[in-house]
């Protein structure tokens, strides 16, 4: 004669709209694939066209990343010095609807030690931008130097 089993009950799962936690695990598991020291920029592509951004670091990278924005800011870098930068060492992929863009970080602080600095060309470009976007905004840009961006949670979290 068998004895009866008692089968724990069904776990419901209930959609909530809250993709944080799938998130969360799926920049988990895209940072697993990169060495340490390594800047992500992860890009969420949205049914409705949209998209959220997130931010990971490998090992290492969130102190590695600090210490570069603390020496760019005090060297005086800009957005634009950011943008020649990061794009100098970007590395892209993409992960189903997530645009992955990685950065390691000892090349980028290589460039700030050495004074890498965006060309005048591509300065002035930036600064096009800017006047265009208040002129069609009817907004003036606070400044035509934004600050640099940063490549540590200090400065990429700050909401300014």
């Amino acid at each position: 004669m068998s004895a009866l089993v008692q089968l724990p009950a069904p776990v419901l799962l209930a959609p909530t709209g809250d993709s944080a936690p799938v998130e969360k695990a799926v920049a988990s598991s895209i940072a697993d694939g990169f060495d340490p020291e390594t800047f992500l920029w992860l890009i969420f592509r949205q049914p409705d066209g949209g998209a959220r951004i997130r931010y990971v670091w490998t090992a290492g990278g969130p102190e590695l990343g600090d210490r570069i924005d603390g020496l760019a800011v005090a060297a005086g870098y800009d957005a634009t010095d950011w943008l020649h930068i990061a794009e100098r060492h970007q590395l892209t992929s993409s992960r189903g609807r997530v645009e992955v863009w990685a950065y390691p970080l000892r090349p980028v602080l290589a460039d700030v030690t050495s004074d890498v600095r965006a060309p005048e060309d591509r300065r002035e470009g930036v600064r096009r931008v800017l006047r265009a976007a208040g002129e069609l905004t009817g907004q003036a840009p606070r400044t035509l130097t934004p600050r640099w961006l940063g490549f540590g949670p200090a400065l990429t979290s700050r909401k300014d």
